[in-house]
């Protein structure tokens, strides 16, 4: 997952409070750190998108995949 992927990711699931939740809720799973700053200091973001799905109680089923850009059809 890169970086655009996740705040992609991020803002279709959580919306208006996407922006709240990278840069406000603090994440044990990442030692204590936002999301923001995981990413500043170069955690993976697709660990990141788990930790903040884990603990906000996303469903597993909308965790995979999201993100990512539709491909292109031929």
């Amino acid at each position: 997952m890169r970086r655009s992927e996740f705040l992609r990711a991020v803002d279709l699931e959580f919306g208006a409070r996407a922006s709240t939740l990278t840069t406000d809720l603090v994440l044990d799973a990442l030692g204590n750190r936002t999301a923001s700053e995981a990413l500043d200091a170069g955690v993976a973001p697709r660990d990141i998108w788990l930790a903040l799905c884990a603990e906000t109680d996303v469903p597993a089923e909308r965790r995979y995949g999201v993100g990512r850009l539709e491909p292109r059809r031929r």
